[in-house]
This record gives C-alpha cells, sequence and structure tokens, in this order.
C-alpha cells in the first residue's frame, strides 16, 4: 500500500534509507551518523518533500520511500528485501501522479540497478557529472521523464 508519509515514519524511513545505501552503494563514503541521518530525515526532508512511503499489507512495516521536491525526485529507496516485487513501481507511479508532468533525478553513474530502474520507466540520461555537484564526490547522472502528451 502506497501512503503519504508522517512524521511518525521518520525513523523507519531513515532505515529504509541506511539498509538501501549499505546494500546498493557500499561504495559510497559515510558522511554521517544514524543519528545524523534520522535528524536530516525528520528535520528536512519529510517537511521539504511530498513523501510517500510502501508498506507492507500483512505487517504494516515500511518497506520504501520516495520524496518529491517539486519537480525533482530526489530520493527513492526500498529495503534491500524488498527489492524486485514492484513496489519501486508503484511509488515511482505515486510520484509521476503527483508530478508537474517532467521530473528530474540524480543516480550515482556506479548504481547500475537504479539506471536501468529508471531507464526502463521511461527516464533517460541528459547530464553526466564528475562527482563534483555531491557531497559524496560520486560521479553521477541526472534523468529526466516528460509524461506523454
Amino acid at each position: 500500500m502506497i501512503r503519504r508519509a508522517e512524521a511518525a515514519d521518520a525513523d523507519a524511513i531513515t532505515q529504509v534509507f541506511l539498509a538501501s545505501r549499505a546494500a546498493a552503494m557500499p561504495y559510497l563514503p559515510h558522511l554521517y551518523d544514524d543519528e545524523q541521518t534520522g535528524a536530516w530525515i525528520t528535520h528536512v526532508v519529510l517537511p521539504g518533500c511530498a513523501t510517500w512511503v510502501a508498506e507492507s499489507p500483512r505487517s504494516g512495516e515500511i518497506l520504501g520511500f520516495a520524496a518529491l521536491d517539486g519537480d525533482v525526485l530526489e530520493h527513492l529507496y526500498l529495503r534491500p528485501d524488498a527489492r524486485r516485487q514492484g513496489i519501486g513501481s508503484a511509488l515511482l507511479d505515486e510520484v509521476r501522479r503527483a508530478s508537474p508532468g517532467l521530473l528530474s533525478l540524480r543516480v550515482f553513474t556506479r548504481n547500475t540497478d537504479a539506471r536501468s530502474f529508471y531507464e526502463r520507466h521511461g527516464f533517460r540520461p541528459v547530464d553526466e557529472n564528475d562527482g563534483s555537484r555531491n557531497e559524496e564526490n560520486e560521479p553521477d547522472m541526472t534523468y529526466v521523464w516528460q509524461r506523454p502528451a
């Protein structure tokens, strides 16, 4: 089930974020501890973005989340055990419904699974960067999607 995130979801969203990044991108530096990451989710992401969570219909656990800031998909993360079950696609569909018709996002170049996911969903790469624009100093790419006319 996809629903809008609430402030009470911050801890679960933080755990999804940390687990997803550790599993999918172990090459990234650890710039912040878990407490700092939780504070960022609580005080920056949730109040600053339209955020949705995917809940397990059986347990009610949060399996993933997506955060949209205007026309920028800032975050789409899933628990590692929730991948390849259509949950990411369902979150992305919700984001698209809420979007103004054009979406952009950045993804680390080495994150080939995420790149493939977005390409399968109609996003196309428009820019590549050497990592100087992100705090991880990791090369990244900008992707865009436009709602068909």
